[in-house]
């Protein structure tokens, strides 16, 4: 598969993935779902994080926010790097507003492809 075919697909069964995980926060990924920038994104999960991918194949991009579970209730939203931290969220509407005010210009569906792919593809633009 190649950037130039449509990546509904792959992106709405990655996110079937996470919406069914046990080893995800289910509200946190039905309220992401339900927010159309994020949900044309490509979900994946780790650690009980949810990470959000402008691209559908391994490696995925690193320039959004993630959200992961405190320890005792509520959110941490951070990232894009492990180094940065956007900060708490009581709940998990407040935590999907905050990624969606950090989506990088320009955050369309997923690219069908890796984040190689995607920036080449970017580039010749």
């Amino acid at each position: 598969m190649t950037g130039t075919e449509p990546s509904t697909s792959v992106v709405e069964a990655a996110w079937q993935k996470v919406l069914s995980s046990d080893r995800i926060d289910h509200e946190l990924a039905e309220a992401a779902y339900a927010e159309p920038r994020l949900r044309q994104l490509f979900p994946w999960s780790g650690m009980w994080e949810l990470h959000f991918s402008r691209c559908t194949e391994h490696p995925p991009t690193w320039d959004i926010p993630y959200i992961a579970p405190l320890k005792g209730g509520g959110f941490l939203v951070a990232g894009p790097s492990r180094a940065e931290v956007v900060g708490p969220a009581p709940t998990v509407e407040a935590a999907v507003a905050m990624v969606v005010e950090r989506l990088p210009p320009r955050c369309g569906p997923a690219f069908l492809g890796n984040r190689h792919e995607l920036a080449a593809s970017e580039e010749s633009r």
